[in-house]
């Protein structure tokens, strides 16, 4: 007789406990209290989370940089979802280790995070007797590349092993106490492509697909990558990974038949709009103090930044691009940066506020360097001109080939450092007629850093030529907690006014 588990699991959910969009203030069918409300426990149920659970939305930064509640009120929050095991993700450990400490200390779960060593409250395996007497083995691990990323003094005193080497470690470990089921809760994701199996890259940043290939746990539960998907056997594991800010969440169903034969489907599921009254009764304080703070101004600028049409600010220039570009230059010390902004964006008032800045950058991404010379460089240039088309007018217009067949005016980049000029009267690909560093024409054999967006370091949208640049550094916060950082450190902002890109038509 088949004996069955059924598996709720989240990860990424970056402080995203309330059903809110904090940049238009409205209900958001999303969150932790709503992903929650769908879980159920027979006692053949296991509740995980595969960590970045406590930093990234505007709630956790108004949480620990303006109140003494910080850790316990994500802990309560997780207490009442019913959570029993959940690991680390590299952004738990953005607050140091003692208010990590006092979250995990706070938690009803045990926390599984086998590679790190040196932290209070972390087991490295656990197995679990299910009512129907299968007894499930857990172990989780994390990244291990978070000292590249995390501040020494955040980590300091622990050490981090690999995380393919500690999963095989713990596989063996849980194999040897008689485990029916072996689960590993990894916080990490694929660096092969799923379909075809093909490296991606040689970091040992996120090792699933070697997990599977090597391993053979009967489930891998991943995520950091932010890539949903469902109901995978990856080379005889089953896999599957939620996306961030916990829009939707995983269900496994599970069984093991009479000759210990294990079986699976999973499915990604809606959060859904119902709100737990006990989640509510917690959030609703809290909230109405975050709603106040969110449109207090965090610092104030020299002038407002207007929104524009798209067009009209790829061609003159966009203030609100070169504030976005002077933040990451001040976070990446990169010579160069580039930025990109959504289809439609409100602006700024002179006074800013956290929701202003949530509202104008609504992108998930992180900020990376690569290192580039001249010929990359008028690539991307020559991609971003590609934005324009003349019409029998001799106007410039957006070209067909960034509205269909979605609308993607995110794909023109605005680049600072470079004053480059672009003659749209040349064909497409051969438009950068001047490309101006310090003054003068940029070298062919000048190399420069350029700090942008990890979804735009990935080659995504039409910049492919970027994947193949060495990359001197990654920072995992998010741009827009950067942003945030930057103006309330400064409080008083002189926006870069310069016109970066001349376009001639």
């Amino acid at each position: 007789m088949d004996r069955k588990l059924t598996v709720f699991y989240t990860s990424d959910i970056h402080g995203c406990f309330a059903p809110v969009d904090y940049a238009r203030s409205s209900f958001a069918p999303s969150g932790l209290a709503n992903c929650a409300a769908n879980f159920e426990n027979d006692g053949n149920t296991l509740i995980l989370d595969g960590g970045d659970t406590i930093q990234g939305s505007p709630f956790t930064y108004w949480l620990y940089s303006r109140t003494e509640e910080r850790s316990l009120l994500p802990a309560k929050l997780m207490n009442l979802a019913g959570f029993q095991f959940v690991t680390l993700g590299n952004h738990d450990f953005n607050y140091g280790t003692a208010e990590l400490e006092r979250f995990l200390a706070a938690l009803d779960a045990k926390c599984l995070c086998a590679n790190v060593e040196g932290l209070r409250y972390a087991e490295k395996t656990a197995v679990v007797t299910l009512r129907n007497g299968l007894r499930v083995g857990l172990t989780g691990v994390t990244t291990q590349d978070i000292p590249l990323w995390e501040k020494p003094e955040n980590i300091a005193g622990l050490r981090f092993r690999d995380a393919f080497e500690t999963a095989r470690d713990m596989l063996a470990e849980l194999k040897r106490q008689g485990a029916d089921v072996t689960i590993c809760i990894y916080h990490g994701g694929f660096e092969c492509d799923l379909d075809s199996g093909a490296r991606l890259t040689a970091k040992k940043e996120n090792q699933g697909y070697r997990m599977c290939r090597e391993l053979d746990f009967d489930l891998l539960l991943t995520g950091h990558q932010h890539m949903p998907f469902a109901d995978r056997c990856i080379c005889g594991t089953h896999s599957c990974q939620p996306p961030d800010k916990a829009r939707q969440y995983i269900r496994v169903d599970a069984a093991v038949d009479g000759e210990g034969r294990f079986s699976a489907n999973s499915r990604l599921l809606p959060a859904g709009s119902r709100t737990p009254a006990a989640f509510s009764e917690l959030l609703e304080e809290p909230e109405k103090k975050l709603a106040a703070f969110l449109d207090t101004p965090l610092g104030h600028l020299d002038s407002p930044l207007p929104s524009a049409d798209p067009l009209d600010r790829a061609l003159h220039g966009s203030l609100i691009a070169n504030f976005f570009n002077q933040v990451q230059h001040d976070a990446s010390g990169a010579d160069l940066s580039a930025t990109c902004l959504s289809n439609s964006v409100p602006g700024f008032p002179e006074n800013v506020t956290l929701r202003d800045i949530v509202s104008n950058y609504e992108f998930p991404n992180t900020l990376r360097t690569i290192r580039v010379d001249r010929e990359i460089i008028k690539k991307a240039l020559e991609r971003s001109a590609a934005y324009f088309c003349l019409g029998e007018d001799g106007a410039p217009h957006v070209s067909r080939e960034f509205l269909v067949p979605v609308v993607q005016h995110f794909n023109f980049d605005y680049l600072s450092g470079i004053e480059a000029t672009v003659d749209l009267r040349r064909p497409v690909g051969e438009r950068v007629s001047s490309m101006l560093w310090h003054g003068g024409e940029l070298p062919e054999d000048q190399t420069l850093t350029l700090c942008l967006n990890n979804y735009r370091a990935s080659g995504a949208g039409g910049y492919a030529f970027y994947a193949d640049c060495e990359t001197v550094s990654e920072l995992p916060d998010e741009i827009s907690e950067l942003i945030i950082r930057y103006v309330d450190r400064n409080r008083y902002i002189a926006v870069d006014r310069r016109q970066w890109l001349h376009v001639i038509y």
